[in-house]
C-alpha cells in the first residue's frame, strides 16, 4: 500500500495547484456545507492541502509517527464542526482528484491502495475527535501587542482557560482580522501557571494572517485558540544530549523547551543553531544568551547568512554551519524554521549521516 501510494503521488505533486483545484471543487460539490468552513479567499488553504498531503504520503510506512499526527490533526479539526460524514465526502474528493492527474499510474491496484490508506487516516482522526473531551477550541484575549519590528511582533494571549499544551507544541489560531483563516504559531515560553501565552509572529510575505496581527493586531483582540499539536520535545531521561537548529521565529518552540527545562538544575547537553540572514533575524539571542549564563548544559551559537561583521558567530546557512561540525549521531535533533530552511537542513543532515529517526520537526508551523 505505501509503495502504490508513494509512487501514485510522485506523478500527481507536480499538478499539486490543479489537485488541489479539483479536490475542493469536487468537496463542495459533494458537500456543499463544508464551504462555509473556509475562508472566501482559498490561495494559501490549496497549497495548505498539498502540504498535508505531502506529510501524511512520507509517513505512510511509518504508523508510530503517523498515527500520533493524524490523532492530533483529528482532535484539532473538531473546531470546524467536522462531523463523521463530511469524512466520506472529504475521501471521494480527494481520490477523485489524485485520480485526474495520476494518469496511467491509476490502476485498480492503486485505488484500493489509497482507499485502504485513506480509510486508516479518517478511522484515526474520528476515534481521536469521538474520544477528546477538552474544549473545540478556546478564547483568549490579546493583552500586549509590542512591534519589535516592521514585520515582527511579540504578543501575549490570555485564554479564558488554560490551553492544555506541551512545550514545543503549536497552536492553530483565528484572529478576528481574518474569519476563517486559522493559522498554526507556538507558544515561546512553556506553560504558566497563570496560563498566558507568547507568541512570536513574523510577517510572512504572503501571510494573510501573519501580516494583519503584526499590523493590525492590537490589545483587546480575541483570539479562538485550537487544541494543541505537534512532536517538538525533550525526553530528559534519553540518555542523549539535543541538538536545536532555528531559523528566525522558529526559535519559540525551542525557548518554550528550554523555559521548561531551566526548571531543573541537570539535564541533557543542548546545543541550538539560532540562524538568519542579517542580524536582526537573531531578535531573542540575548534572552537565549542570558539563560545559557545561568544554565551550563546549554549552549547557543548564532549563525548568520549575509552578515559577516559581528562577533562570535558562525558564517553560512544553518544546513552548511550544522554539518561542518559533523553527523550529531549521539543527538536528538530538534528543527523548527521555514519550510525551505527545515528542507535543506534535514536533506543535508542526513547526507551528513544523522539517522531519520533522530530528527524531529513539524509541519504547518508557517502562514
Amino acid at each position: 500500500m505505501a509503495r502504490l501510494v508513494r509512487e501514485s503521488f510522485a506523478v500527481v505533486e507536480p499538478h499539486h495547484d490543479r489537485v488541489a483545484q479539483h479536490f475542493y471543487s469536487t468537496l463542495f460539490a459533494i458537500a456543499p456545507a463544508t464551504r462555509e468552513m473556509f475562508p472566501v479567499n482559498m490561495q494559501v488553504q490549496r497549497s495548505r492541502l498539498l502540504r498535508a498531503l505531502v506529510h501524511v504520503v512520507q509517513m505512510v510506512d511509518r504508523p508510530d509517527d503517523l498515527l500520533p499526527f493524524l490523532r492530533q490533526l483529528g482532535r484539532d479539526h473538531r473546531k470546524f464542526g467536522v462531523i463523521a460524514g463530511h469524512y466520506e465526502a472529504v475521501g471521494m474528493a480527494l481520490l477523485s482528484a489524485v485520480k485526474q492527474y495520476a494518469g496511467a499510474a491509476w490502476t485498480e491496484e492503486v485505488e484500493r491502495a489509497w482507499a485502504e490508506a485513506y480509510t486508516i487516516m479518517a478511522r484515526a482522526m474520528l476515534e481521536a475527535a469521538s474520544a477528546d473531551q477538552s474544549p473545540a477550541w478556546w478564547n483568549g484575549t490579546v493583552v500586549e501587542h509590542h512591534r519589535l519590528a516592521r514585520d515582527l511582533a511579540v504578543v501575549r494571549v490570555q485564554p479564558d482557560y488554560a490551553v492544555p499544551y506541551q512545550p514545543g507544541q503549536y497552536l492553530s489560531v483565528e484572529v478576528p482580522q481574518r474569519p476563517r483563516m486559522w493559522r498554526y504559531f507556538t507558544p515561546a515560553t512553556a506553560p504558566r501557571d497563570d496560563g498566558l501565552l507568547e507568541f512570536h509572529i513574523r510577517a510572512v510575505q504572503t501571510g494573510w494572517v501573519s501580516r494583519s496581527i503584526v499590523t493590525h493586531g492590537e490589545p483587546g483582540d480575541v483570539w479562538r485558540i485550537g487544541p494543541p499539536m505537534g512532536r517538538l520535545a525533550v525526553n530528559r531521561d534519553s540518555g542523549r544530549d539535543v541538538l536545536m537548529i532555528a531559523g528566525g521565529t522558529g526559535i519559540a518552540p525551542m525557548r518554550a523547551i528550554i523555559d521548561h527545562l531551566a526548571n531543573w538544575g541537570e539535564n541533557p547537553r543542548v546545543q541550538v543553531f539560532y540562524g538568519g540572514r542579517i542580524r536582526a533575524d537573531l531578535y531573542d539571542l540575548e534572552n537565549l544568551q542570558a539563560t545559557a549564563a545561568s544554565n551550563p548544559w546549554l549552549k547557543v551559537v548564532p549563525v548568520l547568512e549575509s552578515d559577516s561583521t559581528m562577533a562570535a558567530v558562525e558564517n553560512g546557512t544553518l544546513a552548511d554551519v550544522v554539518t561542518r561540525y559533523g553527523a550529531w549521531q549521539d543527538h536528538d535533533v530538534l528543527v523548527s524554521g521555514s519550510p525551505a530552511m527545515v528542507r535543506s537542513t534535514v536533506s543535508r543532515m542526513l547526507v551528513a549521516g544523522t539517522a531519520l529517526d533522530r530528527i524531529t520537526y513539524d509541519p504547518f508551523t508557517v502562514d
